[in-house]
């Protein structure tokens, strides 16, 4: 067999989910860095892997590439049983999903890096406003979150019961890109809890940014 490899930048919360998904089923993996603030991804080489141009992927090892944090995310959990980064049962698995698409799908895209960057380069933002901007989207979807998880009684140690799972990914990894805009994490003690008890995990504290290869 092939040696798994993972495409992805230090930095980007997406790469994050997956190396702490993979960290957390114990896959070794060829960490492959591209710097996205000097166009690595849209190089000729990388391109042929994910035409997409966008981190991460993954390469398996019978060679099939994945993109997408959260396909990733999944095919891992269907093809190594553990731990379990989905619930059981049907409602879990809807709950946790929507957890992690509240912020995959919902507040990711409108700020990454290609709608930071395109805030300044099309439309003269600044430092300033482009922060502003981010912790706006994340205040539109934090605070349903709060409600959310602190309401429900689906909640325990952790977003979805007592073991960390692909909601909790998601979460931890945009709390690290919060602190990068000085996103005030006052107003959701319910998240705030949740991500320092998964940073007292080894999987997720290996996975974290300041601990890549390529960090800065």
């Amino acid at each position: 067999m092939n040696e798994v490899v993972l495409h992805n930048y230090f930095r980007s919360s997406t790469s994050y989910r997956v190396r702490i998904a993979l960290e957390m089923k114990g896959v070794d993996y060829a960490y492959v860095p591209h710097h996205l603030r000097h166009g690595r991804h849209r190089e000729p080489g990388y391109l042929a892997i994910n035409p997409q141009g966008l981190v991460p992927a993954m390469i398996w090892n019978d060679g099939t590439m994945i993109a997408q944090s959260l396909a990733i995310i999944e095919f891992l959990d269907e093809t190594i049983a553990e731990p379990p980064l989905l619930p059981s049962d049907a409602a879990g698995r809807a709950r946790v999903r929507m957890m992690s698409q509240m912020i995959a799908c919902d507040l990711h895209p409108v700020n990454n890096l290609r709608i930071l960057s395109a805030l300044r380069s099309r439309y003269g933002a600044d430092d300033a406003e482009v922060a502003d901007w981010f912790r706006h989207w994340v205040r539109e979807t934090f605070g349903p979150l709060e409600k959310m998880l602190a309401e429900s009684p689906e909640t325990g140690t952790f977003c979805h019961g007592d073991l960390p799972g692909m909601a909790d990914i998601c979460l931890v990894a945009q709390v690290a890109n919060n602190g990068r805009f000085g996103v005030d994490m006052t107003p959701y003690p319910t998240i705030r809890a949740i991500h320092d008890r998964c940073m007292e995990i080894p999987a997720f504290v290996k996975a974290s940014p300041s601990n890549q290869p390529d960090t800065e």
